[in-house]
């Protein structure tokens, strides 16, 4: 019906289809601005990559700061001890108004003769630095270990009376092994201990304390990568020895005993990882009767040092 577009309510939007409609004359293109690369699958919100990326930076994060903060060691018994065995401190907390006993009279008394800052605090704020944790009124602060260099520990080795003899624990979590570790391994002639990173047993005041004092002479050194510290010291000429219950070859026809060795010591449970199992260039077990099913780590590591060291005096002697 002709002037139908005219009547009310039929009117002509622009932009419709009908008709001419007038173009964006590309303005909507220049608009668009780009958003760039596409950013790596680490710095992608909601990505997996990204996830993992933030659990290991928190990880490493609780690792720093569980390294690099002090250790409060709390209890009456465990700081005498730590204090008789010249366990490295910058404070001893004490709690005012206790009852003093003779444990707290000795640790005030060694605390004064070494130099050591005694502090007295209220209740409250001891249990504020102990988080809670039953301290009997007394706290040692023992500052962070320095650990050593694994490539460090092989330094002036030429100018030794005996052969490098190293200590490398895999899968030791236990720090009250550790001390033992390292206290056998002192007595025996070794030159170092070497503990990884991760999943292991650090140099705690309890560690210091069960090394009764051999943690102030013999360095303990801290590997990132077990494996690959291990292959180092295989190229350097040393022969990796790993102690394995069901090894066919026994401490008693280790006939490598007097050559530059690093004895690997695994954990109790599973004993020895199977990668840093395949890195050994031999394992040997220790004689037992048949009853006997395994040792503790402290213990089998003191075994073999103990026989390793049997024979290079014996040699000597021939």
């Amino acid at each position: 019906m002709a002037g139908n577009s005219q009547r009310r309510g039929a009117r002509r939007k622009d932009g419709t289809k009908k008709g001419a409609v007038v173009g964006s004359g590309g303005q909507r293109r220049r608009a668009l601005k780009g958003k760039g690369p596409t950013p790596p699958a680490e710095q992608r919100t909601g990505h997996p990559a990204a996830r993992r990326a933030a659990a290991a930076e928190r990880a490493a994060t609780r690792r720093k700061s569980t390294v690099d903060t002090p250790e409060l060691l709390v209890g009456r018994n465990p700081v005498a001890e730590a204090l008789r065995a010249g366990v490295p401190a910058t404070a001893l907390y004490v709690v005012t108004g206790i009852e003093i006993d003779e444990r707290i009279t000795e640790a005030i008394q060694r605390a004064g003769d070494r130099g050591i800052a005694i502090l007295e605090v209220g209740r409250p704020e001891m249990d504020r630095r102990t988080r809670g944790v039953l301290h009997q009124g007394i706290a040692l602060q023992v500052p962070p270990y320095r650990y050593a260099d694994p490539l460090d520990l092989l330094a002036g080795s030429e100018e030794w009376a005996d052969a490098p003899l190293l200590v490398a624990l895999d899968g030791v979590t236990d720090p009250r092994n550790l001390g033992a570790i390292v206290r056998s391994a002192a007595a025996f002639g070794s030159h170092g201990v070497i503990v990884p990173e991760r999943r292991a047993a650090s140099m705690t005041a309890t560690a210091w304390r069960t090394s009764a004092g051999a943690a102030a002479r013999l360095p303990v050194a801290k590997a990132t990568n077990l494996v690959r510290t291990l292959t180092g010291y295989r190229k350097d000429g040393l022969t990796v020895v790993g102690l394995a219950a069901e090894a066919p070859l026994t401490l008693d026809d280790l006939e490598v005993s007097l050559d530059p060795l690093v004895v690997v010591i695994g954990s109790e449970g599973r004993g020895l990882s199977r990668l840093v199992g395949e890195t050994c260039d031999l394992t040997v077990s220790i004689p037992m009767t048949a009853a006997t099913e395994s040792l503790n780590a402290s213990v089998a590591a003191a075994v073999a040092l103990a026989e390793i060291a049997r024979h290079r005096r014996a040699a000597r002697r021939t």
